[in-house]
């Protein structure tokens, strides 16, 4: 077996679950080399304990699930600066309408203040959430542990064993030839 320790998660129909490797229990999820040399069906919970396999894209989930969060937060952002600068215009009509021009200039000055305490909070946000790589989306990858990497070997092993032996014994020159002299 000439593939790594490295197995992508992919998922089949449920009218194609089949036994899983560990407990026998139908399962859709497969792992796969990258090789696509190896594959068995394993249960879901299996992929979950640390003593079967690592999730080797942890790491790239938890910067996901924060760069969602990120989003989450400028949207909100956005839409409670959008509600108050419709809220400013409101009352600049109204202003307009009851006062004269003294009054107008104080109140472009707060307007002003708000409107780059907004920004400044905007590209602030935009900055946290600028190291962005392409998102991992598909199949989880994991490593499983030595005990089952090694067990994956040894069935590769004898798979291939029996494949010779088969051939073997389909050849008829590997038996030796029947004797030809009268005792």
């Amino acid at each position: 077996m000439a593939s790594k320790n490295i197995y992508h998660r992919r998922l089949v129909a449920e009218s194609g679950a089949k036994a899983c490797w560990i407990c026998y229990k139908p399962s859709a999820t497969v792992l796969i080399t990258v090789e696509q040399d190896d594959w068995f069906h394993i249960c879901a919970g299996h992929l979950t304990d640390r003593k079967f396999a690592i999730a080797k894209d942890a790491e790239d989930l938890v910067e996901k699930t924060r760069k969602e969060e990120l989003d989450k937060e400028i949207d909100a952002v956005k839409k409670e600066f959008a509600e108050k600068m419709r809220k400013k215009m409101d009352r600049r009509k109204q202003k307009e309408q009851e006062k004269d021009g003294e009054k107008k200039k104080e109140e472009k000055k707060e307007d002003v203040d708000d409107d780059k305490a907004q920004e400044a909070k905007l590209k602030e946000l935009e900055q946290k959430k600028e190291p962005e790589k392409a998102k991992v989306e598909g199949p989880r990858v994991f490593e499983l542990q030595k005990n089952f990497w090694q067990m994956r070997l040894q069935k590769k092993r004898d798979v291939e064993a029996a494949k010779r032996t088969r051939e073997r014994l389909r050849n008829p020159t590997a038996f030796p030839n029947v004797p030809s002299g009268a005792p």
